[in-house]
């Protein structure tokens, strides 16, 4: 039985997570030959060491970002098709994506995050050998959450309609949610992977997979959804597909023997300590969970307003444009919880902090890049979704809300991702509940069905929400 070693998990790792990482080390820390930073004096030292961490963050981040972006674009090029085909099936697409995969994909996404917390930390003290275990551990857990989650996906049309979406709607939604449910047990096998490789740094072949994906995602849906007429069943067929490469091309890239002894073959070990796995995979699920399903809610409050199948559309492509953004910051967290856990784990806590501060510093000028480029090809992108006149008016009056929601939303998963890094997910919990639901919905409802503002509130609302956000709890 693995005992604890407290010297690598940060506290409140340790305080809920017990037998987890090995007592011995089987090899030196990937920095045990390199000192942690010395205290920060003046400009100078703030340059220098600047210089030196963004250099290693960026080597981390720049695949990070382009992996996050092909992958969310798989969905989002579906939708774009969807978009030409009809309104409805935009609408059904929008909905399925954002509620019913995003439901799912808010809790796997969560559920394996704990995975990054532990890889991360025992590669940065060089327990190698623990990463394949872990992996297979998270996989077991993320299966039987799938399995239970199927059913969300057999009964959507239900669901959809119970909560009072339009019948329309509902149907054609629940039919593509059927069709979707290879996609769910590939987010199990495929979150557990990725946080395998990130945690040893191989984030190239996950970026060139990735591009190779969206190149046939992108062919194959205007082969099927358009000129082949399929429709939903031709967007789901491909948008399966395609999920399932990656997951399998990632699989083949590990067992080939391009990571060593992180990856020994399954073991029987994987079945040890699972409770405790979970325990902290649950943790990281709520605080991830209440961030991904929080725009997913404003999709869903969207149908209940007037003339809905338009303010579903303009407020999903809307937060498609949001989606691409937070995906460059996904990625910069995906590089900041690998520098967080690998330099905690090889005990060099100065550094893990400072590199928090260049990631906040870069993250928040590629947001202020972004919104400026948005607001100059405002008159154009609608174009890019939708053929619809009064769907395509209504994003442009949304426009400027979206370009502050840019700005302010690239520094939040900057913030999550030095809680994953640190173990710190329980805490930040909390202050999610409070931000995003004890203040941020009851804020769009107000805005948006008292006091008329429509699908605006829900853009506004998400820029107010995301002031009171959660970096407090992150320092």
């Amino acid at each position: 039985m693995e005992d604890v070693n407290q010297s690598l998990l940060s506290p409140r790792v340790h305080e809920d997570q017990h037998q987890l990482l090995p007592s011995q080390t089987t090899n030196t820390s990937f920095a045990s030959e390199v000192e942690d930073i010395p205290p920060i004096n003046g400009v100078r030292d703030f340059f220098r060491e600047f210089n030196k961490e963004v250099k290693k963050l960026w080597y981390l981040a720049a695949p990070a970002i382009f992996t996050s972006l092909c992958q969310y674009s798989l969905g989002a090029i579906t939708q774009t098709f969807a978009g030409q085909v009809g309104t409805l099936e935009l609408a059904a697409v929008s909905i399925e994506n954002s509620v019913i995969a995003g439901f799912s994909f808010g809790l796997m996404l969560g559920m394996g995050s704990a995975l990054e917390t532990l890889c991360g930390q025992a590669y940065g003290a060089g327990q190698v050998d623990m990463l394949g275990v872990y992996m297979q551990r998270s996989w077991i857990i993320l299966i039987t959450t799938a399995l239970c989650l199927s059913s969300v996906y057999i009964f959507a049309g239900r669901i959809l309609r119970l909560i009072g979406q339009t019948a329309e709607i509902s149907k054609a939604a629940g039919t593509l949610s059927l069709y979707m449910i290879p996609q769910l047990f590939a987010y199990a096998i495929n979150f557990p992977i990725a946080k395998f490789l990130q945690a040893q740094s191989k984030m190239m072949v996950m970026s060139l997979i990735a591009a190779a994906a969206l190149v046939l995602h992108t062919v194959f849906s205007w082969l099927l959804m358009l000129k082949l007429h399929w429709g939903l069943v031709g967007a789901a067929v491909v948008l399966n597909a395609s999920w399932w490469f990656i997951d399998l091309s990632q699989f083949l890239y590990i067992v080939s023997g391009t990571c060593g002894r992180a990856w020994s073959g399954f073991s029987i070990k994987a079945f040890h300590n699972l409770w405790g796995f979970v325990k902290l995979s649950l943790a990281s699920a709520v605080m991830l969970c209440l961030e991904v399903w929080y725009f997913f809610v404003l999709i869903l409050f969207a149908g209940y307003l007037k003339d809905a199948e338009v303010s579903v559309d303009a407020l999903s492509i809307c937060m498609n444009i949001l989606g691409w953004t937070l995906m460059v910051a996904i990625g910069m967290n995906a590089a900041i919880s690998v520098r967080v856990s690998n330099e905690l784990g090889a005990g060099h806590p100065r550094t893990a902090k400072f590199s928090l501060t260049v990631a906040v510093i870069t993250s928040a000028a590629i947001g202020i890049a972004l919104a400026i480029l948005l607001l100059i090809t405002k008159d154009s992108y609608p174009s890019l979704f939708t053929s619809s006149t009064p769907v395509k008016q209504l994003v442009k009056e949304l426009n400027p809300f979206l370009a502050a929601c840019i700005v302010i939303n690239t520094i939040q998963p900057v913030l999550s991702g030095v809680a994953i890094g640190a173990g710190w997910q329980a805490v930040v919990a909390y202050v999610n509940i409070g931000c995003y639901y004890v203040v941020g919905i009851p804020l769009g409802l107000l805005l948006g069905y008292k006091l008329d503002f429509g699908v605006k509130a829900s853009i506004a609302e998400d820029r107010i929400r995301t002031w009171g956000g959660p970096s407090e709890s992150k320092e």
